[in-house]
């Protein structure tokens, strides 16, 4: 039997707020994509204070913020890049380029091609989030992306110079001080003085995550990736402290930031809400922690490990952490889940900054029909087919021509027609 001891925000009141956000930025791209540069400096002085002469970072600039970070800070980025950018060429590794001859005379391949030109886009309103500078940046060029443009909100009145030290670590091309839907608008559309790319990347918040949406079609996009979802799986064996520290570490992300306890428990059911409460009481985010907990943390108790994974599967969670004698169990029959954090030694934080699997994740249930971004994201399997000899034209031909008269296609059935004919036996002399 599954109980809902503690529940979340409800679809319906999830659905109304959406339904606000997804008006808003539809008038914000409209007026981007009407006045360009002009607007976008309107919204970057409406919601962030921030009009420079210049979005776009110059070298010297760069190079001052470069100049204020600790040289300890940026030996910890150089390491969280590099563990990053060895798993992308890893996985970079898996991609192979194919060409087999399906037929004789009949060649078919395929090539992987880099995308030309990728807008990374890294949170920093609430919290600088350097660590999206590295999923994005890093991995786009570990993909062999020739044109990496990366922007930040401003934080505290300026560029933050550890984002734009990790963004031009990570390799960035172009490095721009702008947030929100405006950046998102002027990186996919262009402006007057930065040339659209064919596609964005990277978390952010609902705004931002819908600013994706609406412009996918225009650009290609990674995922919806936002806000930050957390799902503990855990039975007996995980203590009540873990899990809230779990729970809330994802939590602190924004008030609309679902944690959720999924558990075959009772004596850890009962437990979480006064280990919430322990650690509230001296975590320095807890005024954000405290709001999402309340309103979208749940605790459901189950009776059996098949009904743990039916509700798990159900969720999609954006993060999964099992703290399990068994994670393997959960493993192996969970499909629906953007990451999976497998026992108490590792934890979502892991993957989130260092270990090197990219952080940038499906929510809103996404994870029902794709993984998180990876350097795969950025490359573009394409096909390409050569036909050899006369007899595997015609001998193509010949299908192609009455499956073409099948479907009333006849401009197609001639293309097909004109092979046989030349390159058929009986061709003409």
């Amino acid at each position: 039997m599954i109980r809902y001891l503690k529940s979340g925000q409800t679809a319906e009141a999830a659905a109304g707020r959406q339904a606000e956000v997804r008006k808003s930025v539809e008038a914000i791209l409209e007026n981007i994509a009407a006045n360009g540069e002009q607007a976008v400096r309107e919204y970057s002085q409406k919601f962030d204070h921030w009009s420079p002469a210049s979005f776009r970072l110059s070298e010297q600039q760069i190079e001052a913020c470069l100049a204020v970070v600790p040289e300890p800070v940026k030996r910890d980025i150089e390491f969280a890049q590099a563990q990053i950018r060895n798993f992308a060429l890893a996985q970079k590794s898996t991609l192979c380029d194919i060409e087999v001859q399906t037929l004789p005379g009949v060649v078919l391949g395929h090539k992987n091609i880099p995308v030309n030109s990728v807008g990374c886009y890294v949170p920093g309103g609430r919290y600088p989030m350097v660590a999206s500078a590295h999923m994005s940046v890093v991995t786009a060029k570990a993909a062999g992306v020739k044109r990496v443009i990366a922007s930040a909100p401003p934080f505290g009145g300026a560029p933050h110079p550890a984002i734009v030290t990790a963004m031009h670590m990570g390799g960035a091309d172009e490095i721009y001080a702008f947030g929100g839907v405006q950046a998102i608008a002027a990186m996919a559309l262009g402006t007057e003085h930065i040339a659209a790319v064919d596609m964005i990347v990277g978390p952010g918040n609902a705004y931002v995550a819908e600013a994706k949406r609406q412009l996918f079609g225009r650009v290609g996009i990674d995922l919806l990736a936002g806000p930050t979802e957390t799902l503990v799986i855990a039975d007996d064996s995980c203590d009540a402290q873990m899990a809230a520290v779990d729970l809330l570490g994802q939590a602190e992300h924004g008030p609309g930031s679902p944690a959720v306890l999924l558990t075959n428990s009772a004596r850890l059911a009962q437990e979480l809400p006064a280990a919430i409460e322990q650690e509230l009481s001296w975590l320095p985010t807890a005024d954000v922690a405290r709001v999402a907990w309340q309103n979208c943390g749940e605790i459901i108790l189950t009776d059996t490990l098949e009904e743990m994974v039916s509700q798990a599967q159900r969720i999609a969670s954006e993060h999964v952490q099992v703290l399990t004698r068994d994670p393997d169990y959960f493993l192996e029959r969970l499909s629906n889940y953007g990451a999976l954090f497998l026992g108490p030694r590792t934890n979502v934080a892991f993957g989130d900054k260092v270990i090197g699997t990219n952080h940038t994740l499906p929510t809103m249930k996404a994870a029902r029909y794709t993984g998180g971004l990876w350097v795969g994201k950025f490359i573009k399997t394409c096909t390409y087919q050569r036909v050899l000899t006369d007899e595997a034209s015609a001998l193509i031909g010949s299908y192609c021509s009455r499956l073409c008269a099948l479907e009333g296609f006849a401009g197609h059935k001639e293309q097909a027609d004109l092979r046989v004919r030349r390159y058929g036996k009986n061709k003409a002399a």
